[in-house]
């Protein structure tokens, strides 16, 4: 059975922040937001999708492997829950998802696309070329994911749960951490949302 184990790793870019002067339920609001540099990876469409993709709406990231027995597949199932929520009220609108393979090899943009399409066929996903560029990024991001090869080939990866509230500029305005409830992670948006208008 494949494990998806929840590993530290945004701790790095919370302490470099100032404390919250917004209480969230599941996370850590950053202040200043942490401005992040460009990237480039491919979304399941095989278009480039980089920083300026972010630029315009609220965005919720995600990082994790298609191959995730539980982990991976909860957020997901959660995030796809606020989404349906928040896409029923006028306003604001709901942020855009996105999930960040940390497995290139195996998660090609069509593998992405099949399983994204369980959650919500709105969701983006994205991967790289190879697994040195995505390893590379989510070093950025402190995701420190860290690959354990098994026999039959399904290696496991470890890495962070966390999700990544990236504002309107592209910068990374808090980082939720869990556990997450449908409930408690609409109420963090929505204060996350306010505290930076």
């Amino acid at each position: 059975m494949l494990l998806c184990a929840a590993a530290g790793g945004a701790a790095v870019l919370i302490a470099a922040h100032k404390a919250p002067v917004v209480p969230l339920a599941s996370g850590t609001l950053l202040v200043p937001s942490h401005a992040l540099a460009d990237f480039s990876l491919l979304d399941q469409q095989g278009r480039r999708f980089g920083r300026a993709n972010l630029r315009g709406h609220w965005s919720l990231m995600f990082f994790g492997y298609t191959h995730c027995a539980d982990i991976c597949p909860a957020t997901l199932a959660t995030l796809a829950a606020v989404e349906k929520r928040m896409r029923t009220k006028a306003s604001p609108l709901p942020p855009q998802v996105i999930f960040v393979s940390l497995d290139a090899r195996r998660d090609t943009p069509a593998q992405l696309a099949k399983y994204l399409a369980y959650f919500d066929a709105e969701f983006i996903g994205l991967t790289a070329a190879d697994q040195p560029a995505i390893e590379a990024l989510a070093k950025q991001w402190g995701v420190a994911p860290s690959n354990r090869p098994v026999t039959d080939g399904n290696d496991t990866v470890d890495h962070s749960a966390a999700i990544f509230v990236i504002d309107p500029k592209g910068d990374i305005a808090a980082i939720l951490t869990g556990p997450f409830t449908s409930d408690a992670l609409q109420s963090d948006i929505a204060r996350i949302v306010t505290g930076h208008a």
